[in-house]
């Protein structure tokens, strides 16, 4: 892996930004060079969000992505707003238990993955996101397993570290599915 440009989108409240935090963190703990660039609107919760996360061999030019390797789109205007961002042969990943949007273009591959279906079966709903970051682990390489653990370490507050064992569980399932 050279860089990979990662945009991941959805609603605030799905864990969009920390999806990204956790992702830029593991880079860093590869000893990659990492971005990782916030926007969400003023409501946040309910709102749109989306992240930029740049991690790569070199430096990083600019956090900004005019174009993306792989897109993680959460919902339905996320989907659509951000299909036309990838590169030709880049990758959608996306929550198919939340977006029934139909594919527009046939030089990218598309990856759905019931994700809030998943985290829901397991009672973890907030962990929706964790899925498809495993899927992104193993689609690209983009980062590992144990450095997305040790990252949980680091990016989650105390008062949820309880749950990490759990997280690396769904990430994992994520990956293979």
């Amino acid at each position: 892996m050279k860089q990979l440009g990662v945009i991941i989108s959805g609603f605030g409240g799905q864990g969009i930004l920390s999806c990204g935090q956790i992702l830029a963190y593991a880079g860093v703990l590869e000893g990659k060079q990492v971005s990782w660039l916030p926007s969400y609107g003023p409501e946040m919760r309910g709102g749109t969000a989306n992240c930029q996360v740049v991690v790569s061999d070199e430096a990083v030019g600019s956090p900004i992505l005019g174009k993306a390797d792989v897109v993680i789109a959460m919902n339905g205007p996320s989907f659509e707003k951000f299909e036309s961002f990838i590169i030709p042969n880049g990758v959608m990943i996306f929550d198919s238990a939340l977006i029934t949007n139909k594919p527009s273009r046939t030089d990218i591959k598309y990856i759905g993955i019931p994700a809030t279906q998943i985290a829901q079966e397991r009672k973890k709903p907030a962990f929706a996101n964790i899925v498809l970051l495993g899927k992104l682990a193993s689609e690209t390489g983009i980062i590992k397993a144990d450095s997305f653990e040790k990252a949980l370490y680091k990016v989650l507050p105390e008062r949820h570290q309880h749950l990490i064992s759990e997280e690396v569980e769904i990430f994992n399932f994520g990956a293979e599915y």
